[in-house]
């Protein structure tokens, strides 16, 4: 079956996480979207539609990830094609309809369409045109996946996605040999087999599953609840504390307490503070003593402010939203329902704003914009200590990086 991934006009709700990835590469449970999209449509032929700035991110880092044939931006031709959103959350097998159909969000967002129609393009789905307005005119379906509208609906659905992966993905896993650590409920407990525990580690699986990935370091006295992912070549370090709900990505840092959040790749955590019900990007370094507030001290539903408007969450747990290649400063204390966009550096005593648009620098001498130059420098230096190559696509991904967030942000 071809199956087409498509944006859509609507990512910019998952700002500031999409300001640097395609949504469908948004983490959810032990895998990106697009993972439990691909392993529950079970494409013939796949198309990704994506905006013009994620063309070349396809190229490089989701292509060569994908098994079956794959193109970007390419139209429909004659082939049947089921048209899914970026956005959607799999957590079961597809029944494909066997007639044209369409599932709608909120009355004219397409979720899904099962269509035949020759010529249809990204261009249409960005730009809701006339030839799109005839796929919300199909018969209509009741939907088989979610929809995620805003970054808090993947914090919310955390634990199920983790659950469903730890019994649906293939995961390596060996039996770890006994040592001076502590495995409660262990056959909840996968851990690849080049884990490193260290004396005193527990890691408890009698909520739910812990998935460890391959090179991933446990420190001494560390205590991990499932259910739990922890990225390959991740560094727990000693005495940390990782609670239920938390997904974290590959060659991270992560120290102190984290609790149901998710922490993309690359990234550091490494000292004490707590970080809760929160979503942080890649590259991101929270320096010392960093916290996340991520309840009211009235106990209301959490509101995010995004370029002056207000977001109700429906959740009274929210912490903050940080994009990639943005750093905080030892001691920083970021507000419930924090907004910190990409690019930016937060180093001042007093509690930052809860919105700090992306290419922001902060200090106790003022607020300026972050020069790209300065950015370019900070992030080049970061990707040498972790031994990753530059490239020119980097200096070309963070201007546009910095185009889609002014877009996005200036309301």
């Amino acid at each position: 079956m071809h199956v087409v991934i498509f944006e859509g006009s609507h990512w910019t709700r998952l700002a500031p996480l999409s300001l640097s990835r395609p949504v469908f590469m948004l983490m959810s449970g032990a895998g990106t979207l697009l993972d439990k999209q691909l392993r529950f449509l079970k494409p013939t032929r796949l198309t990704l539609w994506v905006r013009q700035e994620m063309v070349d991110y396809c190229r490089r880092f989701v292509l060569p990830t994908i098994k079956v044939p794959v193109t970007i931006n390419t139209p429909l031709d004659d082939e049947p094609a089921l048209l899914i959103s970026g956005r959607t959350l799999h957590f079961s097998n597809y029944v494909y309809p066997k007639e044209p159909t369409v599932v709608l969000d909120e009355g004219d967002i397409v979720r899904c369409a099962f269509v035949r129609m020759p010529g249809l393009s990204i261009e249409d789905a960005m730009n809701r045109s006339s030839r799109w307005q005839e796929v919300l005119k199909l018969p209509p379906k009741t939907p088989q996946s979610r929809l995620v509208d805003y970054p808090w609906d993947l914090l919310s659905w955390n634990e199920e996605s983790l659950l469903e992966d730890s019994v649906s993905m293939p995961i390596a896993c060996a039996i770890h040999a006994p040592g001076p650590w502590h495995l409660i409920d262990s056959q909840n407990v996968m851990l690849a087999p080049d884990v490193k525990l260290s004396p005193g580690v527990v890691l408890d699986g009698s909520s739910g599953p812990i998935i460890i990935g391959a090179g991933a370091r446990i420190g001494a006295n560390s205590v991990i609840q499932g259910p739990v992912y922890i990225g390959d070549h991740t560094n727990v370090l000693p005495l940390s504390f990782i609670r239920p709900g938390c997904s974290i990505g590959p060659h991270c840092r992560i120290g102190g307490e984290i609790s149901n959040s998710i922490i993309l790749g690359n990234s550091n955590k490494s000292h004490e503070g707590f970080v809760g019900d929160s979503y942080i990007g890649e590259w991101v370094n929270l320096g010392a003593g960093t916290s996340t507030s991520n309840l009211k001290n009235t106990y209301d539903a959490v509101q995010i402010k995004i370029a002056g408007k207000n977001y109700n969450t429906g959740r009274k747990f929210v912490g903050s939203l940080i994009g990639d290649h943005s750093k905080t400063a030892i001691g920083t204390r970021l507000m419930t329902g924090s907004y910190i966009g990409c690019a930016t550096q937060i180093a001042r005593s007093a509690i930052p704003p809860q919105f700090v648009p992306s290419f922001t620098w902060m200090s106790d001498k003022g607020t300026s914009p972050y020069r790209m130059d300065k950015v370019e420098q900070v992030a080049r230096a970061v990707y040498l200590r972790r031994n990753h190559p530059w490239e020119a696509e980097d200096v070309e991904f963070l201007k546009q990086m910095q185009s889609l967030a002014a877009m996005v942000e200036s309301g």
